[in-house]
């Protein structure tokens, strides 16, 4: 059995305008783990999520979902989405539009009933779920479009932009209802702008720009990369450990010192000089990059590669 629940070789997507959206899009997805798909606004993600849930026609697609080929009708009953700008019809109350997904879903009546009620006290709307559609807020109707996605127990579960628009007590909500689906065993496939809370989540991101997946791993180890270590230390250093500092390229800012290392086995040279010298030490911490300063460096690198140079230009200076 493939470890991946999504597993795709290339996509591509061309529209009829000759806009490329997607330009050979490689990634895979482990069952059972929290996925986040980030990069600009007009980067293909939305695309992308479309095109693995055959709402658009790829120009070209080759891949997996559950151990079946992308598209597969079989596979797609199997798979809960909540799309980025959910519309239900407003007259409708939150109950009857879960009710109808169930519908859609081929599930008795006498099951829906139970799933609904269940679903209803997940998402936080068991006391408006009688209330029409056209009453509620923007995080409720959010909370009601997360519970259609899940009325069929799907396996895989794609949330495109989950909390675009809700609070930040919604917000909360949502990033614990997604750590529950993983709980659950369910795998989820995140699209958002929100870098911070697709980090909180996560067990692996992809960056996509214009097109293309840029990088792509786990989040611990994307974020650890070119590590920096702190100690904070009570005292004064020595002159000559303050010099061993300067010229090993470690920074000293008032009580702390600053240095980088692959490992924290790569510190103990400095925590065994700082022991020598009896130099109290208070703590020492690792300072990864955020998800939001990876984002910003792969994204910038990757708009200077593909900037043409001089002599593609024809020489113009």
């Amino acid at each position: 059995m493939n470890e991946y629940a999504v597993d795709i070789q290339t996509l591509r997507k061309r529209f009829p305008n000759g806009v490329e959206a997607l330009s050979g899009v490689s990634l895979s997805v482990p069952y059972g783990s929290i996925f986040g798909l980030i990069g600009p606004n007009g980067a293909g993600k939305s695309t992308l999520v479309k095109s693995l849930l055959t709402i658009l026609r790829p120009t070209e697609c080759r891949g997996m979902m559950l151990g079946e080929k992308i598209g597969n009708k079989a596979v797609l009953a199997k798979v809960g989405y909540l799309p980025e700008h959910a519309s239900f019809p407003d007259y409708l109350t939150g109950r009857q539009v879960i009710e109808y997904a169930a519908g859609l879903a081929h599930r008795s009546r006498s099951a829906c009933r139970v799933r609904c009620d269940e679903l209803l006290e997940k998402v936080g709307m068991s006391q408006a779920a009688n209330r029409s559609i056209r009453t509620y807020s923007k995080g409720m109707k959010q909370r009601i479009g997360l519970a259609q996605a899940l009325i069929h127990d799907p396996i895989v579960v794609f949330l495109d932009e989950p909390t675009d628009g809700v609070d930040p007590e919604g917000r909360i909500d949502f990033k614990n209802l997604i750590l529950s689906m993983r709980e659950e065993g369910r795998t989820v496939f995140i699209n958002s702008h929100l870098l911070a809370e697709v980090e909180q989540v996560a067990d692996r991101v992809a960056i996509l720009s214009k097109g293309r997946i840029i990088q792509q791993g786990l989040v611990t180890e994307l974020t650890r990369r070119d590590a920096r270590y702190e100690i904070k230390f009570l005292g004064q250093l020595p002159p000559a450990l303050m010099e061993w500092c300067r010229n090993e390229s470690i920074s000293i800012q008032g009580d702390r010192i600053s240095c980088h290392a692959e490992s924290p086995l790569g510190m103990q040279v400095l925590i065994d000089k700082l022991r020598s010298a009896l130099v109290v030490i208070c703590e020492i911490k690792e300072e990864r990059y955020s998800l939001e300063e990876l984002f910003l460096q792969a994204v910038n690198q990757a708009r200077s590669e593909q900037q043409p140079t001089d002599s593609q230009k024809g020489g113009i200076r």
